[in-house]
């Protein structure tokens, strides 16, 4: 029992590391008589400290952590102040251009948002400005490497270009008159990579959620009817946030989706078994992640007569996480399960997830490094330690398979206390902290 509350202790630390997230930026391109206007709506405590975005989606992840903290807590003025010396760097870094012609754009307007909670990012918004040479008919941009991922919207023109860029990309040509719209299969393509991203590895109370599905039973058709009822209300409130039909506060969205993961673990505890009610209460939560889902596209924009393929790309991607988070799951415990029944036998069973456990855990300190971390988006352990720990969980599981319910005992129990005990703690922090 002892490994597995060790085992527990690691799930919970590992997933209740502080998040200090980081959204992508938006962009407002707009070109009229003469004049080129960007409006940026970005981290700027993270241009001030001077550090990398590439990569990262938890500031946590960063060195300079205790810096962006410090001006997260300076009231409007302050920041600005510091933020003003660092504008003329910031603007040559955009390399902007028209019809190859680079520009010379002067900063003319920065708000600071008020100081809120700082263990969330609050927005800077940048606007820039520029004459743009006679004659020229196109601009680009290219979006530093440093400054994590932009979304950028062209304004006051018919067919307006939307791109989604990740660090160090280019917009390419842009006609300053419109016409660069997206297709709708471009569109759609675009939106799947949005969506998975937003699951693996930024969503990790829907993976939670998915997981507390996942380790109610070892039978494929309950979990088949958890999913189908999740998939068909997220799909159903995603689309209607996004039209414009519903909206709910993340104030209130927020908890209530940490509640649903405490819901769902629980359960898990004290039956094995599908109730008649679980798939209705998993599609009223379900509605609640809809919603959750559709700040993210709120946050990203939809390109103009693209909404419906962008809609169902960015929903292909979320279920596409969702099935790699199950599959990931399954492959992990098949063999404890396969002991279990007495289809495998006891000791390379030991063998594997004895190897898995040591492995997974030295994997937490040998890859905890920047790189690791600027492509992960967060450090190693937070993605090996809980790997380790259901590897002991299932390695105790193998060892005492002579008891009854070996796996539900010691891998399935154990873990949902784990998951319930990080959505807990993030309903108390979401309402109270």
């Amino acid at each position: 029992m002892k490994a597995i509350w060790i085992s527990l202790c690691l799930l919970v630390s590992a997933a209740m590391a502080s998040a200090h997230e980081v959204r992508p930026a938006i962009g407002d391109l707009e070109a009229r008589g003469g004049q080129v206007e960007i409006t940026l709506t970005l981290n700027g405590e993270a241009v001030v400290a001077d550090v990398s975005l590439d990569g990262i989606d938890n500031t946590d992840a960063l060195e300079a952590t205790e810096e962006v903290d410090r001006l997260r807590a300076l009231e409007p003025d302050a920041l600005r102040a510091e933020l003003e010396p660092r504008m003329a760097e910031f603007i040559q870094s955009l390399n902007v251009t028209a019809s190859g012609t680079p520009l010379t754009l002067t900063t003319t307007r920065i708000e600071v948002g008020e100081v809120g909670n700082t263990e969330v990012p609050r927005d800077t918004v940048l606007t820039l400005s520029g004459p743009v040479p006679d004659g020229a008919d196109s601009l680009s941009l290219t979006w530093p490497a440093a400054y994590g991922a932009l979304v950028l919207r062209q304004q006051g023109v018919d067919e307006p270009y939307t791109g989604y860029l990740e660090g160090g990309q280019s917009t390419g040509d842009i006609q300053i008159g419109g016409g660069d719209a997206s297709t709708g299969w471009r569109t759609f393509a675009t939106y799947i990579p949005v969506g998975f991203d937003h699951i693996l590895p930024k969503g990790l109370d829907h993976i939670l959620f998915v997981l507390g599905l996942f380790f109610l039973s070892t039978r494929l058709t309950p979990l088949l009817w958890q999913v189908t009822a999740f998939t068909l209300a997220h799909t159903i409130t995603l689309a209607m946030a996004v039209l414009g039909l519903v909206s709910v506060p993340a104030s209130i969205v927020e908890p209530l989706i940490a509640a649903s993961i405490v819901y769902v673990a629980v359960e898990n505890i004290l039956s094995d078994r599908l109730s008649r009610w679980r798939p209705a209460i998993i599609f009223g939560f379900g509605l609640l992640h809809g919603l959750g889902f559709a700040s993210v596209l709120g946050e990203f924009g939809l390109p103009d007569g693209q909404v419906i393929p962008a809609l169902i790309g960015f929903n292909i991607g979320v279920e596409l996480g969702q099935l790699t988070v199950i599959a990931i799951a399954f492959i992990l415990v098949w063999l404890a399960i396969r002991v279990d029944r007495g289809e495998a036998d006891v000791a390379p069973a030991q063998g594997i997830y004895g190897t898995l456990a040591v492995v997974f855990f030295g994997l937490g300190f040998a890859m905890n490094t920047p790189g690791f971390q600027n492509v992960m988006g967060a450090e190693a352990m937070v993605f090996f330690w809980p790997l380790a720990a259901v590897s002991v969980l299932c390695a105790v599981s193998a060892t005492r398979v002579d008891q009854l319910d070996a796996y539900r005992r010691h891998v399935a129990v154990p873990a949902s206390a784990a998951i319930a005990s990080v959505g807990a703690y993030w309903f108390v922090e979401r309402v109270f902290l």
